[in-house]
């Protein structure tokens, strides 16, 4: 029950978030186009992420999925929220953010040790929140990773 609160929560705010919040562009790229990447890049990662999961490419949301491969971060809600946690401790800032930490804190209390050791690893990753991740999508993966301190 608790799942389908936050899963319907996001399902509300995504559109608004994405017309009213999101300033960037989108990618305009397809996972086939990711796909094209040399195996070991970023791009190629996210595009075998989605197709792992059948998601679709979100317009103007596509690092919130380049977040999920960078940390390795599941797609269970709980993990979608200790992910926040995650970004939280990387020093990313904003009332999306926020209200996923709040609500998934309160709707989870079972998962506050999980959120807490997230917000920790993000604190010991340099910050890479807010870097611009579609310049980088031909760029090795490990390489974004170590550089990053990214576990």
């Amino acid at each position: 029950m608790r799942a389908l609160l936050l899963e319907t929560l996001y399902e509300w705010s995504k559109v608004p978030y994405q017309k009213y919040i999101k300033k960037d562009g989108a990618w305009n790229l397809s996972i086939t186009d990711l796909l094209q990447y040399p195996e070991t890049s970023l791009g190629f990662h996210l595009g075998c992420f989605l197709l792992k999961h059948s998601f679709e490419i979100q317009p103007k949301l596509e690092s919130h999925d380049v977040y999920h491969v960078l940390t390795g971060t599941g797609i269970s809600v709980p993990e979608e929220v200790s992910m926040q946690y995650y970004l939280w401790g990387n020093g990313k800032r904003s009332l999306y953010l926020y209200a996923v930490v709040v609500i998934g804190t309160l709707l989870y209390p079972d998962e506050l040790r999980r959120f807490q050791k997230a917000f920790q690893r993000g604190r010991r990753a340099l910050a890479f929140h807010q870097l611009n991740f579609l310049k980088l999508l031909d760029q090795p993966i490990q390489k974004l990773k170590t550089t990053f301190l990214i576990h």
